[in-house]
């Protein structure tokens, strides 16, 4: 079981908190709207907090120390990428995502590392896939036989310049493509894993525990 901090219980708030709690895991959930709360299930067991969810005892309120992910899917851009950026920069939590309405901006923050969902094409569904590297292990497509699928990759930031074709080695994958900036790209024989990239890859179904672990980690430095 892990523990996720989630900024903003509105609609898409309130569903990935009862997803997340479903799945057995802990949640606490930050809205300054105290009644935003009642959007909750009545047998919701995870924690409310009453504050602004960039600021830092609020976000310890939160447990944001031990969060093993948090999502700021709040209706202002500004105070959605800010307290990720605290999140990450400040708490260190390893998976964070921010809903971004403004396309310009979510491009922006891309470029820095920051997965952004634009508001256009978002869901619940698809900030698990960025908090959840298990969930997104699931695929987008199963081919007829069910043995392969394809996914999202999660990746330890040590991979940030590697090869696409080092990580499908170290992997046993295959990379199918590469969303850039929001953008959908090709790899090419030299194309490198940029900061901010979502690796889409074809895998053996069997593997993907396998996979998961490997890319958890930094490559290993070849021996000189």
């Amino acid at each position: 079981m892990a523990h996720f901090v989630i900024m903003g219980c509105g609609r898409v708030g309130a569903t990935l908190a009862h997803t997340l709690e479903d799945a057995g895991h802990s949640i606490a959930i930050i809205d300054q709207n105290e009644r935003a709360f009642s959007r909750l299930r009545a047998s919701f067991s995870g924690r409310t907090v009453t504050g602004v969810g960039f600021d830092r005892d609020t976000l310890r309120d939160a447990d944001i120390d031990s969060a093993y992910a948090f999502a700021a899917v709040s209706s202002g851009d500004n105070s959605n990428i800010l307290a990720t950026r605290v999140a990450r920069e400040t708490f260190h939590v390893p998976h964070v995502v921010a809903r971004i309405y403004d396309p310009g901006r979510a491009e922006i923050y891309q470029r820095l590392g920051i997965p952004t969902v634009a508001a256009v094409r978002w869901s619940a569904d698809q900030v698990l896939r960025r908090i959840l590297p298990e969930q997104s292990i699931n695929g987008d497509f199963r081919e007829s036989s069910g043995r392969l699928i394809l996914g999202e990759l999660s990746l330890h930031e040590g991979w940030v310049g590697s090869a696409l074709s080092d990580i499908e080695k170290a992997a046993g994958v295959r990379v199918a493509y590469v969303t850039r900036f929001g953008e959908g790209v090709l790899p090419g024989y030299d194309t490198s894993y940029q900061q901010g990239d979502v690796v889409h890859a074809m895998m053996r179904v069997k593997a993907t525990d396998d996979i998961t672990r490997i890319l958890a980690k930094a490559p290993q430095k070849e021996s000189e």
